[in-house]
């Protein structure tokens, strides 16, 4: 996929002058951004909420992360294009407001947003607590787990460079952990162990057509919550060094390296773990390292899946925070949100605000929920996404950018709303959660606009 050549290059577009008139610090690099999102991607998705995938669908449980993975490409491609045409921290309510310039549809937008992350990283918390946890000690899960958030919130609030150095460190170690799952399964296989004809069997709540589409849509949209992640980089725009030539790169190769990975972990996990077996763990993972018939000590592993599941908290805290940076920079959400910290240079308010967020979140949730709920608010914003990517296809730059081919966002539009819609066979409590969510962001944005109203009348 070219590159546009609708004008000479040039350097990105200045940036907005933050609210507190100090700017955030370039410190990632090309490799640092790779490492990035691939650490976002990967996590409690796959860690996680495989087992609650395989309940949904059965011994198939590859087929929902291949299409997952299908719908993860074509919507990167186009927060590939728009990174590299705006290249600001804001993300995807950036992209709405200048498509739609509808600044209520913007301020919806960027709240879904910051809850979808804020979700996740409570998904990720209650993970941490669980099975994992409970291999190595016996401790109260919604004590440690919101302990565990508040203590990521410090480092993030410490510097991008560390938290990033942070999520390197982590990243390799969630790889580790993956490349153990495959390995164990690679040797299973070749000594006769296993169930291959699982791979072939869909066990959804019916028989009919019309049940086995629902529970694969249904296992798709879940599973599809181990892919998102992709979309808290761009948030990182304005801290990463020439995002127009990093940001395309980049995410194509965390969304390949990562969907492949995921393919292999599913088939292996069918192999060789009966899918109820799978269904009724918040550890699954663990459940094949044990099933592989290899003497690979499950602590070291469950070791290993707390420091996975720690990543994506930490890089899901990082993009709600820089989401409220961008946003208060944009006129959207109050000027304190974008207060920056002296001396660190990291968006403390923000910070603070999405932490309590989260930890109420973590307080009142489920692992399954909160996943189905961070996957139905983004397919909902990865819709929005791919329709501006089009509208924004009349505005030129005056640099040189990434752009998609045009079927590729018409697909993505298409496959972001079926997922999204009733075919997807979801709880009712995820839309009631949905639904609250948002409902408390229309509260925000009323609060919002009566107070710049009242500071306009007393000018």
């Amino acid at each position: 996929m070219p590159e546009s050549r609708e004008a000479p290059e040039a350097e990105s577009p200045a940036q907005s002058a933050p609210a507190d008139g100090t700017p955030l610090v370039r410190a990632i690099g090309p490799k640092l951004l790779v490492f990035f999102v691939i650490g976002d991607i990967l996590g409690t998705g796959i860690y996680a909420t495989t087992g609650k995938v395989a309940g949904k669908v059965g011994g198939a449980l590859w087929l929902p992360f291949v299409i997952g993975f299908a719908v993860a490409l074509l919507t990167a491609a186009s927060y590939a294009e728009l990174v590299g045409k705006y290249p600001r921290a804001a993300g995807a309510a950036l992209y709405t407001q200048r498509a739609f310039k509808m600044p209520f549809l913007t301020f919806i937008v960027a709240f879904m947003v910051m809850c979808s992350g804020l979700s996740s990283a409570s998904a990720a918390a209650l993970a941490f607590a669980g099975d994992y946890l409970t291999e190595l000690v016996e401790a109260p899960s919604t004590l440690v787990a919101v302990l565990f958030v508040l203590a990521l919130a410090a480092l993030t609030l410490r510097g991008v460079s560390e938290s990033v150095k942070t999520n390197v460190v982590l990243t390799v170690v969630e790889l580790s952990g993956l490349m153990i799952v495959i390995g164990i399964g690679v040797y299973a296989v070749l000594a006769g162990m296993g169930d291959p004809g699982r791979l072939g069997e869909i066990h959804t709540t019916g028989d009919t057509g019309y049940a086995v589409l629902t529970g694969v849509m249904g296992a798709t949209a879940l599973g599809f919550f181990a892919f998102v992640g992709f979309e808290d980089s761009v948030n990182m725009a304005e801290e990463t060094v020439e995002p127009g030539r990093t940001f395309p790169r980049a995410l194509f190769i965390g969304v390949a390296v990562t969907g492949t990975i995921y393919v292999l972990v599913a088939l292996i996990s069918s192999l060789l773990v009966d899918f109820r077996v799978l269904e009724k763990s918040s550890g699954p993972l663990l459940e094949v390292v044990k099933a592989g018939g290899v003497s690979f000590p499950p602590e070291l592993f469950a070791v290993i899946a707390l420091f996975a599941v720690s990543n994506s908290a930490l890089i899901n805290i990082m993009m709600a925070s820089r989401l409220c940076y961008g946003m208060a920079n944009e006129g959207i959400l109050p000027s304190v949100m974008g207060r920056v910290l002296p001396g660190r240079r990291t968006p403390v308010t923000g910070i603070v605000f999405v932490t309590l967020l989260a930890v109420v979140l973590v307080s009142t949730g489920e692992i399954e929920g909160l996943g189905d709920t961070t996957s139905f608010l983004l397919l909902c914003v990865f819709a929005v996404v791919n329709i501006a990517v089009l509208v924004l296809r009349k505005e030129r730059v005056e640099h040189r950018h990434f752009r998609a081919p045009t079927v590729l966002p018409v697909l993505g539009a298409a496959s972001a709303i079926l997922l999204a819609g009733p075919l997807a066979d979801r709880a009712a409590d995820v839309y009631v959660r949905a639904a609250v969510l948002v409902a408390l962001g229309i509260a925000l944005w009323a609060v919002n606009r009566a107070a710049l109203g009242i500071a306009v009348r007393r000018r």
